[in-house]
């Protein structure tokens, strides 16, 4: 395959960007979107140039690290993480957009690599469930009915790549938080810090800047591990039933 590749190029987060345009040849079908972007940089290096920077860590789809816009869509084509598109979603001579995620609180560090971390301060805000000391409990000391459990794992899918921000046309985080939120909060485990716990992560989300919720949908339509759309639902419902509590007191 021939591709022509325009991506987003920034020496850093001070330097104006700009798209610039590579040619690339040789590319097969059963690459991935990554290891064609390792193709374009070896040969940008063998002419001396600066390579692309591009976030990438497990490569399997589970770490979120390699997330990218490709033709404006996160992620790309294909409902899975930018490491598992494969350039069979492409045909020979397409022209592909590259760019970093865009939005104010991620801002770009250099080409398509963005910082992150208002995600691991949205976590930390949310603290930790209360572990008693002494003995492990016995496993099934604390039973969970599995319409819990079930919910629970599906919100703990969330990898915080951030495709839920890139997709929403407000930036907002709510889906991840949302996931972050009831994956604790529908545990028995995660009682303890329920009402402290939704408070201070939205009002953490807020603090970043992340933009406002329309229900748009588009967060949960380019989510690669297909976090449901009804979680800022729930994390909604939670969020106004620890406000009533703490008025009350």
């Amino acid at each position: 395959m021939k591709l022509t590749l325009r991506v987003w190029r920034q020496r850093d987060a001070d330097a104006e960007g700009a798209m610039s345009t590579y040619e690339v040849d040789g590319i097969s079908s059963d690459m991935s979107f990554l290891e064609m972007l390792d193709t374009l940089n070896e040969e940008l290096i063998l002419k001396g140039e600066d390579p692309v920077a591009f976030d990438h860590d497990c490569r399997e789809g589970i770490c979120g690290a390699c997330s990218l816009v490709i033709n404006g869509d996160a992620h790309g084509p294909e409902r899975t993480t930018t490491c598992q598109l494969h350039m069979r979603s492409f045909r020979d001579g397409d022209t592909i957009d590259v760019e970093p995620w865009r939005a104010s609180a991620f801002p770009v560090i250099k080409d398509l690599v963005v910082d992150r971390s208002a995600f691991d301060r949205i976590i930390q805000a949310g603290g930790y469930i209360t572990a008693p000391t002494g003995a492990a409990p016995e496993a099934h000391a604390t039973p969970v009915p599995k319409p819990d459990a079930d919910s629970a794992f599906e919100h703990a899918e969330c990898i915080g790549c951030g495709a839920c921000v890139a997709a929403c046309p407000n930036g907002a985080a709510m889906l991840f938080t949302s996931a972050k939120i009831n994956h604790l909060n529908v545990l028995p485990q995660g009682a303890p810090e329920r009402e402290t716990r939704v408070l201070d992560m939205v009002a953490q989300m807020d603090e970043e800047g992340f933009g406002g919720c329309t229900l748009a949908g588009e967060c949960a339509t380019a989510c690669p591990k297909g976090i449901p759309l009804f979680s800022i639902t729930g994390m909604n419902k939670e969020w106004l039933r620890a406000t009533r509590k703490a008025a009350r007191r």
